[in-house]
């Protein structure tokens, strides 16, 4: 069948929609992104992001073969274990490699990664800038008689297409034009992020089991915090280090990524607490003066945890209010569509957030190009897209603040709440002698994550 006029607009250059843009390009879909910033405004893109099953099969479809063997040589040493303490220290579910069977291993494609924020920004914008549009306020979109739809930015340009993507995140100005009845909600928890640099003395503060992982630590009231120790395949000088083959080293030589200070090996820790336990100016709080806050709220907290949080750098903490979308019916379909945090926002709690936005971008991109070939009609794709995404991603989102509620009994402070987190601790406590259950719990998240999943329609 004969190709079709496509020209397809991005609003937002996220993760999502400069992957979707690659892959489009990359076919030869007409495409152009516009965005607001020139520079990425959110704290969290100088922090880590784990990829998981579904995020690597979408960055492998949808960027070239030389720039996805990049992402690989760029990503952090793999974490081999999960585990759940108590914040005195104390091991109450740990889990490795040698919970799974020989032939329950993921494959090579199936396995987690974790990469800077800022170093996959800098790779999904490789090849695509003369696509990428900066300095672009989105303000709102026109759709016309003839099929096509112009975006409007606050500079007095317009830009026409067939498609409209919004792709700006959360405060998605496409979604509130378009669908305004979808709408995000506070789960009554704030994150208070920092990095604290990976050194002799920070490395013998954590047991190797945390070393080689991510850790979920749980305390009163509900107060927990996440460890993740990126080590990256380069000492502090940004040289290869001992052991890294010749192609790792050619794949990061004079890369864009490695101009910035972003692949250093640190320790990201995250805090989060119930907003009942935070002071009302939070928010406003950064630095230092946040910082200062996660100590006075750890007290009772194990001394090596404690220090942690006073080695990390000050400029890297900030607060994050945890907001999630809450799903809405079907809606009809046009040349108006959203990926990523823009129509699905979710809270940290099971880590797919980004996941899902690569992997809207290698369905919409699939979708998009069998329009261009001529094989689909539009609407029947953009449909389809809807159909799949809104199946795959409110199930994200529901389990998703499953695990971050913080209005739930976990962080009450009365009896109630001290016996149902003390009961979560012995379940906990008791799963991890089970290898059977820690065995089908490994193999509920991998599949969650997205291993050995097949291909959607």
């Amino acid at each position: 069948m004969s190709a079709t006029p496509l020209h397809v607009i991005i609003i937002g250059a996220g993760t999502g929609g400069l992957c979707l843009a690659q892959g489009l390009k990359r076919a030869g879909v007409s495409v152009a992104v516009y965005e607001r910033d020139r520079t990425r405004r959110d704290g969290l893109q100088g922090y880590r992001v784990g990829i998981d099953a579904d995020g690597k099969r979408a960055l492998r479809a949808n960027l070239s073969p030389e720039l996805y063997e990049t992402f690989i040589a760029t990503c952090a040493k793999r974490p081999l274990w999960g585990n759940q303490m108590t914040h005195e220290k104390k091991f109450l579910f740990s889990a490795g490699p040698e919970v799974l069977k020989p032939e329950d291993q993921p494959s090579e494609d199936d396995q987690d990664e974790s990469v800077s924020r800022m170093t996959l920004r800098q790779l999904l914008l490789t090849g695509v800038e003369d696509v990428v549009h900066f300095d672009k306020e989105f303000t709102h979109y026109e759709q016309h008689p003839d099929g096509t739809v112009s975006a409007h930015f606050t500079d007095g340009d317009v830009a026409t297409g067939h498609l409209l993507v919004g792709a700006e995140g959360a405060n998605s100005r496409v979604r509130k034009q378009y669908l305004p009845h979808a709408r995000l909600v506070e789960t009554g928890l704030v994150g208070i992020t920092g990095k604290t640099p990976l050194n002799d003395e920070t490395r013998a503060l954590l047991p190797q089991r945390v070393m080689e992982g991510v850790t979920m630590v749980h305390g009163p009231k509900g107060f927990m915090c996440i460890l993740h120790v990126m080590r990256f395949k380069w000492d502090e000088n940004g040289k290869p280090k001992e052991g890294i083959g010749s192609t790792d080293a050619e794949a990061i030589r004079n890369w864009p990524g490695m101009l910035y200070d972003n692949s250093r090996d640190y320790i990201m820790w995250g805090f989060a607490a119930s907003d009942r336990w935070l002071p009302p100016n939070v928010t406003k709080m950064r630095g230092a003066e946040i910082q200062q806050l996660v100590l006075e709220k750890t007290k009772a907290w194990h001394p090596d945890f404690r220090r942690i949080f006073s080695l990390g750098d000050p400029n890297s903490s900030f607060p994050l209010v945890i907001r999630t979308s809450e799903p809405i019916d079907p809606w009809p379909s046009s040349n108006i569509t959203l990926i990523g945090d823009a129509i699905h926002t979710m809270t940290p709690g099971r880590g797919v957030g980004a996941n899902t936005a690569l992997r809207d971008a290698r369905l919409l991109a699939r979708k998009l190009v069998a329009v261009h070939r001529g094989e689909q009609s539009l609407l029947d794709a953009v449909h389809a897209y809807e159909t799949t995404m809104t199946s795959y991603a409110w199930d994200a989102v529901i389990k998703s603040r499953a695990q971050m509620d913080g209005h739930s009994v976990m962080h009450r402070g009365d009896l109630l709440g001290t016996f149902a987190r003390g009961g979560m601790r012995t379940a906990m406590r008791t799963m991890n002698h089970l290898p059977p259950v820690k065995r089908k719990i490994v193999m509920s998240e991998s599949t969650f994550r997205g291993a050995g999943r097949d291909d959607e329609d």
